[in-house]
C-alpha cells in the first residue's frame, strides 16, 4: 500500500471502539461478494495497509491474526475504506485460494434464513480437517 507507515495520523480518524477495535469487512475485490467480518486494532489495520495482506485482530486468540498464516488463504488488500462515522473499515481483497471461511467455504456468509431456520446454502470447497493442521 502506499507509505501507509508514514505517519500514523490517518490512523486517528478511526472510532475504535472500547477495546480499541473496529469492525472490518472483507469483500471481494472484484465480484464484490462480502466474504467475511473480523475486527483490527490499530497495529493490525496498520500493518495491513503497509503489507497489503489482510492482518487482523483474533479476539478468541487474543493476537494479531495474519489470515492465511495457517491455511494459505491470504487476502491481497486492494483498497480500504472507512465508512462515513470512522467505524467500520471496508477492506477490498484478492482472496488466495478462493475460501475466506475456516468452515472450508468461499464466504463465512453462508446461512440463509428460510422458514425461520438457518440453512446452510453454501458449499463446503475444502474439508477443514485438511486447511488447519
Amino acid at each position: 500500500m502506499n507509505d501507509a507507515d508514514n505517519g500514523r495520523d490517518w490512523l486517528d480518524a478511526v472510532r475504535w471502539n472500547e477495546d480499541g477495535l473496529v469492525t472490518v469487512v472483507a469483500q471481494d475485490a472484484t465480484s464484490g461478494e462480502v466474504l467475511m467480518l473480523a475486527w483490527m486494532n490499530g497495529e493490525a489495520l496498520a500493518e495491513t495497509a503497509c503489507s497489503g495482506r489482510a492482518v487482523y485482530w483474533s479476539r478468541s486468540r487474543g493476537r494479531l491474526w495474519r489470515k492465511g498464516e495457517e491455511s494459505g488463504h491470504v487476502q491481497h488488500v486492494r483498497e480500504i475504506r472507512l465508512d462515513c462515522d470512522g467505524d467500520a473499515v471496508l477492506l477490498k481483497v484478492e482472496q488466495q485460494g478462493g475460501i475466506a471461511c475456516h468452515t472450508g467455504r468461499r464466504s463465512c456468509f453462508f446461512r440463509r434464513l428460510d422458514d425461520a431456520r438457518w440453512r446452510d446454502v453454501d458449499p463446503v470447497l475444502k474439508d477443514p480437517g485438511e486447511i488447519y493442521r
